[in-house]
């Protein structure tokens, strides 16, 4: 069905169907019509072709790559891959348990979310809730015997992935430059949140320590390799 759009009396027209309405016509319209340079439109700073083209490149990583890592995940471990992230965050916690308002910070999940996961790991008893004691509504995720297993399982299918999509496929400068984009992008979304403050990491400071971001693999490595591992009480 064809769209609409507003002419210039405010009436609605027909817009149709093969009338574009990307950022093209977006610029187009700002160039047009009663000369106003003024407003939202026309203080957009737009992008050029090559900015254009990175953006559209970078799409694979922000949607293709999730969807293949999630499908992937639960074809090999029945989990998704949100539900992995729960469970190899908390495997990483010297006593396997984490309140859900940092694990929600961990995961970058709403509460209401990763309760509705949560729930329904528990009920496969992967993990376990119980409520904090002290003044508040406050409750903490532990990771059971059975989902450290199960995380564990997981791990080396989880690491197979992300060298077979991203990793084995770029050269040590391309992933030195990954680390710098990926820091960059991080600290620019946390510089927009109300309560970033100085959270927010430098450009280029990257995650040695594999805590930020949080979407890291709970890799097995030869024992004598120091890194993030799931650990057994």
């Amino acid at each position: 069905m064809a769209s609409t759009a507003d002419d210039t009396n405010g009436r609605r027209r027909r817009r149709p169907r093969n009338e574009p309405t990307s950022e093209a016509t977006a610029r187009a319209d700002a160039g047009s019509g009663s000369g106003d340079s003024t407003g939202p439109v026309a203080e957009t700073r737009w992008l050029n072709g090559d900015e254009l083209a990175a953006w559209l490149a970078n799409s694979a990583i922000m949607i293709s790559l999730p969807a293949a890592l999630d499908a992937r995940m639960q074809r090999e471990a029945q989990l998704t891959f949100f539900e992995y992230m729960v469970l190899s965050v908390l495997s990483e916690e010297p006593d396997r348990t984490m309140q859900m308002s940092a694990l929600a910070a961990r995961t970058a999940a709403s509460l209401s979310r990763l309760s509705h996961v949560v729930g329904r790991l528990e009920k496969r008893e992967l993990l376990a809730r119980q409520r904090i004691p002290g003044s508040g509504r406050r409750t903490a995720a532990t990771l059971t015997e059975a989902g450290y297993d199960v995380v564990v399982a997981a791990a080396p299918g989880h690491v197979a992935a992300v060298r077979e999509y991203l990793i084995d496929d770029l050269g040590p400068q391309e992933l030195a430059a990954l680390r710098r984009i990926g820091a960059a992008v991080d600290a620019a979304i946390k510089r927009g949140q109300p309560d970033a403050g100085s959270a927010a990491s430098p450009p280029g400071d990257g995650a040695a320590d594999g805590r930020s971001p949080a979407i890291h693999p709970a890799s097995q490595p030869p024992a004598d390799t120091p890194t993030a591992t799931p650990r057994r009480s």
